[in-house]
Formats: C-alpha cells, structure tokens, sequence
C-alpha cells in the first residue's frame, strides 16, 4: 500500500528526510520517505495551530504600548520594569526580550550621550547614597538617568526615575531635548504614581538638567526629597 498523500507544507519529518529534501528539491519529502521505507505515523504528524493563551495576547500588547511609549528606545530591561509597574505583574527581562523578539521591535537605544557638567550657577550636592544600591523598602531611594537616543524622527532624549528597591522605573518622559523640564517632568510623575511618597533620596550624576535652579524646585516641591548627587556621569556610581 502506498503512502497516502499528504501536502509537504503540513506536515513534520525527521532531519534526515528535511535535509535531503533541501539538497532534492525536486522529489518530495512524502516520496522521501517511501523511499527510504520509513512509516509515516512515526515520523511525521498534522502540525495543530496552538492558539495564544488570553495572558500571552496580554503581554504581548502590554510590551508593545511600553515599547511606544518610549518611541522604540526601550530595551527588555526597561519594557519589562515598564509592565510589571503599569499592570502590577512581574514580566522577566528575559520575556520581555522574547515577546520584543517574536515581535520584530528592536530597541534604538544605541549609545549614550555625554552632558555638560554643572557651572557655578547650578547647584552641586553631596553624595549620600555613597554606593547603598539596595535599600530596605520602596520610594527609599529613586534614581534618575537621561539617555540619548535616535528615532526615526531624528534625536531624542528619554529620562528616566527608578527606584532602587525594585528596579522599577516609576517615571519617564521623552523629549528633543535634554533639559531640566524633561528630567522635571520625569519626577512629577514618579511622585504622582507613587503617591506622593515622603523623605525619598533622590541620587542622580552632575548633568545641568539635575543641577539646575528649576530642577531644584521640582525636587522642592517633593515633601522630604533630599536630593544627591554622584562624581560622574552615571548615577549608579560613587
């Protein structure tokens, strides 16, 4: 008895037979296995379209709105930090970067922009996080960070605030351009989605976007916000 047909494009066979087809294009895969005498039934069978679950359709949206709310800049950390605050679940990095893969979004956050450090004109403060990267409960200590980016726009800036508890971003705003209404605009909203948090040490690098005089009230209108600063440009180090 012969081998039933059965349309090549709907079914699964052996790496053997898949390799041979490819180097034979012209006899089918089904030919390939009658003539190597191999039983259909335990080689290949009907592919059955799994649907995607209620939570993947999800997820799959939830990582798509982050993604274009920071105009493709953000990567998996950033998306996933991004969710996991906005839907109240823990979305992996590690998801988040498979979800942004079967997706075709790439981030285009490629390199980060040097800022002119603060003249005398603009405030300087102390460090006092003094490298106590983990702090003991949330809005203990916030973060703040400004990355240059490019769209297909042209350049843009995305600052945001993370606390440290967690990782969390908590605020973000986008901009053309680095200056103290961004990163302000970055806090405002922290401060707003956290509740208005009270006594939060604020840390940042020296950047005239942190060290600003309307910078300065935007922190000041923070009830206890205690604002330092680091020696370099990145506001994770001492």
């Amino acid at each position: 008895m012969g081998i039933r047909s059965i349309s090549d494009r709907h079914t699964r066979f052996p790496p053997l037979i898949e390799r041979l087809a490819k180097e034979k294009p012209k006899i089918s895969k089904v030919k390939l296995c009658q003539l190597f005498d191999i039983p259909r039934s335990g080689h290949y069978a009907l592919k059955k379209p799994k649907l995607p679950s209620l939570e993947q359709i999800n997820l799959n949206l939830w990582v798509k709105q982050a993604y274009d709310q920071t105009k493709g800049s953000g990567g998996a950390r950033t998306l996933s930090a991004m969710v996991s605050q906005q839907h109240g679940i823990k979305l992996t990095r590690y998801k988040a970067g498979k979800i942004m893969a079967q997706q075709g979004l790439i981030s285009r956050q490629l390199i980060r922009h040097r800022y002119s450090k603060a003249d005398k004109e603009h405030a300087i403060h102390d460090n006092l996080l003094k490298r106590e990267f983990s702090p003991a409960a949330p809005n203990q200590v916030w973060t703040g960070d400004v990355t240059y980016i490019r769209t297909k726009q042209g350049w843009a800036y995305l600052a945001v605030v993370i606390d440290l508890y967690a990782r969390n971003i908590v605020g973000f705003a986008v901009s053309d351009s680095p200056d103290s209404q961004l990163t302000a605009q970055a806090l405002k909203m922290a401060y707003t989605v956290r509740l208005k948090p009270k006594n939060v040490l604020f840390h940042s690098d020296q950047g005239t976007h942190y060290t600003s005089k309307a910078y300065a009230e935007a922190v000041a209108q923070c009830t206890g916000m205690t604002h330092s600063m680091s020696r370099s440009g990145n506001s994770l180090r001492a």
